[in-house]
């Protein structure tokens, strides 16, 4: 998520809700008209089989407490108050306008290490969400009890690593990001990581995570913040991100298009870079995630699911790996509560 836009005060005109803005914020992308079909099917006894129907999971997302809710119960941190809705109501609606069945929900920086809110959603709705948790790097050393505490008590499936959280002079490789890390591995949860000032500035810590805990798994967000190479240096930094497929524990996140593709949706200067990630990692290996509520100002939550398909389509990936990132890595790696349709 982009932590500058968090920092914004609240504007009270844009957190109110309307129908309309639900409406414009779900829509979908622009999308080529099809013909009506003119062949009319035969009434037969096959009809009736039931089609199999594949299963979509949202990788990443955020909720945050609507204004009213954050005043009574679940308080902002302060200096991080949101500047769009991002309530779950919002999410569920848009989710059903786009067809999807389930998400990741990833602690938002608006409640920080207060993980009430995102802890409320996934206990009332367990067979639609799971949580993913923030570490905690203090220097005391909370953060390893505290990520304990949120998936033994509080059902947390991951935890993600925010490397700006860290202190100034600390890198996630200092002896609490260690204990987190492992312990993550020991508990059976995920670390995603968000590299939102580039990969090439923690490839080396990454790298050394990965090597020393081989039993954690990783997930690298927002396509690990690689966008489309229009230089030497650009082309560097994708390579360490394909690199990273020799490790079989990684997971790449095709999520948050907006915030890695140059032009504007349906992202399509993204197909090669995708085809890229898919032939060194295999589909199963990668996910796509919306980053709502912030795609909701960029081409809405079923115009975002929608570009996926268009720029898989682009690239020509098959069937079955189509259905792998739309939802079937994120099935096979949470296993629960999801199952496929």
């Amino acid at each position: 998520m982009s932590l500058m836009a968090l920092r914004l005060i609240t504007n009270p005109s844009i957190l109110t809700h309307t129908s309309s803005l639900r409406l414009h914020h779900c829509s979908p992308l622009p999308l080529s008209p099809k013909k009506p079909s003119t062949t009319i099917a035969p009434a037969t006894s096959s009809m009736a089989t039931t089609e199999r129907i594949p299963i979509v999971i949202d990788s990443h997302l955020h909720v945050w407490a609507a204004p009213q809710e954050a005043a009574q119960k679940y308080p902002y941190f302060p200096g991080q108050e949101p500047t769009l809705p991002g309530n779950v109501d919002l999410l569920i609606e848009c989710m059903e306008e786009a067809g999807v069945d389930g998400a990741l929900i990833v602690q938002p920086i608006n409640h920080k290490f207060d993980h009430s809110y995102v802890t409320s959603v996934i206990r009332k709705y367990p067979a639609k969400f799971i949580g993913c948790c923030l570490a905690n790097p203090a220097n005391d050393g909370s953060g390893v009890g505290e990520l304990e505490r949120l998936i033994l008590k509080d059902g947390y499936r991951a935890v993600r690593f925010n490397p700006y959280l860290w202190p100034s002079d600390e890198k996630m490789t200092n002896e609490i990001g260690r204990s987190m890390f492992s312990k993550a591995g020991e508990l059976g949860v995920p670390v995603g990581f968000m590299c939102m000032k580039g990969l090439n500035l923690h490839i080396s810590e990454i790298e050394q995570l990965l090597t020393d805990y081989p039993s954690t798994t990783v997930l690298l967000d927002h396509l690990a913040f690689c966008k489309p190479p229009v230089n030497e240096e650009d082309h560097h930094i994708l390579s360490s991100l394909l690199n990273l497929s020799r490790f079989p524990q990684v997971y790449v996140k095709f999520s948050a298009l907006f915030r890695v593709s140059r032009q504007p949706p349906p992202y399509l200067d993204l197909s090669d870079l995708l085809s890229q990630v898919v032939s060194n990692f295999g589909a199963h290996r990668v996910m796509w995630g919306s980053d709502f509520p912030f795609v909701l100002s960029e081409c809405g939550y079923k115009g975002g699911k929608e570009a996926v398909e268009q720029i898989a389509n682009q690239i020509s990936l098959s069937q079955s790996e189509k259905e792998w990132i739309m939802g079937k890595t994120m099935a096979r790696l949470f296993k629960s509560p999801w199952h496929e349709a």
